[in-house]
C-alpha cells in the first residue's frame, strides 16, 4: 500500500508500521527530517511543505496521515495567551487544518486521517477521539486503552517512552520533536483499523462483482 505520511516529525506514527508498506514522508524541517530517515531508512523522505505536497500529490496514495501544527487549536496553548505570559499572544486558529479535512473528503478517494489535539474551541467538523487526540477520518477507528502521556517529562523519559534515542542528534530541540510525537501504539492501532476497512471493502467488492456476473 502506497502511504503519504505529512507533517512526519521523527516519525511517532509511523514507527510500528514495518516496512511492508511503500511510504513517503514529507517534513519541512530538513534536520528533524535527516532524523526520521535515520530511523526509517527505507522510507521516501521529501523535504517539503506538506500542505502543499497534498494538494500536488494526493492522487499518487492509497492512505493519506496528517498531523497538522497543532499549537494554535491547543487549550494549553491559548490558556497561555490568555494569562498574556511573555511570547505567547493570542493568535488564529490555523485554519488549515479544516482544510485539508474538507479537501480529503471531496477529492480523495481512498483513506485517510487527520490528527490532531482537542482543541479549545468547539470543532467545526466532528472528529472522533483516540487517545485525548481528535482524529478526522473516512473509516471507523475503535477504541483503544488510554495511555499516560506526560506531556511535559524530561527527555529521557520522553524517549523512553515513544522509543526513540536522540543522542547523537545536536542542535534541534529534541524535548520538542518528542512531544509533537504522535503515540506509536496510536499511530499503530489507526492504521490497522483503516487496514481492516480497506479489507473489508476489497471483500464487499468482490462479492458485488462475483454477484453482478
Amino acid at each position: 500500500m502506497k502511504i503519504l505520511n505529512l507533517y512526519a516529525g521523527i516519525g511517532g506514527n509511523r514507527k510500528l508500521w514495518g516496512d511492508k508498506h511503500d511510504i513517503t514522508a514529507v517534513e519541512i524541517n530538513p534536520d528533524i527530517a535527516k532524523i526520521y530517515k535515520d530511523f526509517f531508512p527505507n522510507d521516501n523522505v521529501i523535504v517539503a511543505d506538506a500542505h502543499q505536497y497534498l494538494l500536488e500529490h494526493y492522487q499518487e496514495f492509497d492512505f493519506i496521515w496528517s498531523s497538522p501544527p497543532c499549537p494554535s487549536h491547543s487549550h494549553i496553548r491559548k490558556e497561555l495567551a490568555v494569562e498574556a505570559r511573555q511570547q505567547n499572544e493570542a493568535i488564529f486558529p490555523d485554519m488549515k487544518l479544516y482544510e485539508e479535512i474538507l479537501f480529503l473528503q471531496g477529492y480523495f478517494k481512498g483513506f485517510w486521517v487527520v490528527e490532531n489535539v482537542v482543541s479549545w474551541y468547539e470543532p467545526l467538523i466532528k472528529p472522533q477521539e483516540v487517545n485525548k487526540h481528535y482524529c478526522w477520518a473516512n473509516f471507523y477507528i475503535c477504541k483503544i486503552p488510554k495511555e499516560s502521556r506526560e506531556h511535559y517529562g524530561t527527555i529521557d523519559r520522553l524517549e523512553e517512552r515513544k522509543g526513540f534515542n536522540l543522542d547523537k542528534y545536536v542542535g534541534v530541540d529534541k524535548r520538542k520533536a518528542l512531544r509533537n510525537c504522535v503515540e506509536p501504539k496510536s499511530g499503530f492501532h489507526i492504521l490497522n483499523c483503516a487496514l481492516s476497512e480497506i479489507e473489508n471493502t476489497d471483500i464487499n467488492n468482490s462479492l458485488e462483482q462475483l454477484v453482478l456476473r
